[in-house]
């Protein structure tokens, strides 16, 4: 008698755990909301966040607040959003370097495929070969050709060891047979202030955090790391039609949540991401920034997330980069 009663009673309070797990799905958001940015301020990653979070606030009915969390290379912010609860309420909003880690690093913390779940890509864009005004080039030819003649005098600045920004320039070193010293930074704002300043003298920079500086003319841009131009800069080749045939390296941004998040959040999610990223104010914004809004599926942005690891695996191979 006294088994059955207590099996009742065992079963009344699952019930009522999952009705309330129900309720908070169905309820949610019901407090505010935190996009971690693995990289500081000022860098591609922060402008973009921080261009989507308002509204993406007006779409979830909570406040949406930008958390950056720069350091090795992306690693810091990423593994706070994989150990985190999964109640939809800690996001990442990942970049290209997430598909790169892998093959830079011989452990991490995390795994991307197994401890993050994809809501949707946000936007594509390709990379800006930029340089120093200082530095007596301009062009992609140039570029090789001065360096050619100083073997690891120069230097190039990236967002840290494994991140898009650096890969992109390996890549380009890979292709050219010339060398330049990698200075790393932690996220690519810092980066961008020390090249402006003259500390470095070449960067692969992301579209939304260069362009602002070579319309100002602090920096000089030689080359798209794409494949084909982009109306925000009209006039500029791509790397590959100005002198590397083949050259392509394009970063890319996504939102993510922590694995077993549940699938009613994630779709909600992903309907609020996607309606702010197909708006025409977004739409337009990004197009003025060189960046093409994507807003896929789940599903698809776990497949392509497959395909850039595999292909970045080969880049760090065929540059002869030693995992750490």
């Amino acid at each position: 008698m006294k088994l059955r009663k207590a099996g009742r009673m065992l079963g009344v309070a699952l019930l009522a755990t999952a009705a309330g797990a129900a309720f908070g799905q169905a309820d949610y958001p019901s407090r505010p909301v935190r996009i971690i940015v693995p990289s500081s301020p000022g860098g591609g990653t922060d402008i973009l966040t921080r261009l989507i979070t308002p509204r993406l606030t007006e779409r979830l009915g909570q406040t949406v607040v930008v958390d950056n969390r720069p350091g090795a290379g992306s690693i810091i912010g990423n593994d706070v959003v994989a150990k985190s609860t999964p109640d939809g309420y800690t996001l990442l909003m990942g970049i290209s370097t997430l598909a790169i880690l892998p093959s830079m690093h011989k452990k991490l913390p995390y795994d991307a495929m197994r401890d993050l779940a994809p809501v949707t890509q946000a936007i594509s864009a390709p990379n800006i070969l930029v340089v120093h005004p200082s530095l007596p080039v301009k062009t992609v030819k140039e570029l090789i050709a001065f360096a050619q003649k100083r073997p690891g005098e120069l230097n190039y600045a990236s967002a840290g060891p494994g991140t898009n920004p650096h890969l992109s320039m390996e890549l380009f070193l890979s292709m050219t047979k010339i060398k330049m010293v990698h200075i790393p930074y932690r996220g690519l704002g810092p980066a961008m202030v020390d090249l402006i300043a003259g500390q470095v003298v070449a960067a692969t920079s992301t579209m939304l955090a260069g362009l602002p500086h070579i319309r100002s003319g602090r920096l000089r841009a030689l080359g798209l790391t794409g494949t084909k131009r982009n109306n925000a800069l009209p006039g500029l080749p791509t790397v590959a039609e100005a002198g590397v045939p083949g050259y392509e390296a394009v970063q890319w941004y996504g939102l993510f949540a922590p694995a077993k998040t549940p699938r009613e959040i994630i779709g909600k999610l992903h309907g609020a991401m996607t309606g702010v990223l197909h708006s025409p104010a977004v739409k337009e914004k990004f197009a003025a920034d060189g960046a093409e809004p994507v807003g896929n599926t789940p599903e698809e942005f776990a497949r392509f997330m497959r395909s850039e690891t595999d292909k970045w695996a080969k880049v760090v191979r065929a540059a002869g980069l030693e995992p750490r």
